[in-house]
């Protein structure tokens, strides 16, 4: 496998990792911040699943974009990235307000499996920037305008 291929099958690997870390590292504290004021899990998919699943979508976004940041990715790529998550997460909702799909189980899990291939789009959207050309390598810079 030649360097810039290993970069861009790295970069998605790191994304998948981000996401699910992002799920424990930022879902269990909502989680439980929710348990504290009186709302457990299953009230929360009964009676606002919408705010569930948007909570799903951003504690996987989140780190996500941080990531890529630190690894020196501008904000553009890190904005696309974060579409990448958020889209699929409006979809679900929608399906859910229209009615069309209400098992919040299926919701899930459609959330999960359409971000994937929407993450591998908005790389090759700019492979590029995946493979290794494009982006710094460490911390991304912050600039300050004079």
């Amino acid at each position: 496998m030649n360097a810039p291929t290993g970069h861009f099958i790295r970069h998605y690997i790191e994304m998948v990792v981000a996401m699910l870390l992002g799920m424990a590292v930022l879902g269990t504290p909502a989680m439980l911040a929710l348990g504290a004021a009186g709302v457990s899990s299953a009230e929360l998919h009964a009676d606002a699943p919408a705010l569930m699943l948007l909570g799903m979508g951003i504690t996987m976004t989140l780190p996500m974009v941080a990531w890529m940041r630190y690894r020196g990715h501008g904000w553009g790529p890190s904005n696309e990235m974060a579409a990448s998550m958020l889209i699929p997460t409006a979809g679900v909702i929608a399906l859910l307000g229209a009615g069309l799909v209400t098992d919040i189980g299926t919701l899930l899990a459609i959330e999960h499996v359409v971000m994937l291939p929407a993450m591998l789009i908005a790389m090759l959207l700019r492979r590029d920037e995946y493979s290794g050309h494009m982006h710094g390598h460490g911390p991304a810079k912050q600039t300050l305008a004079a």
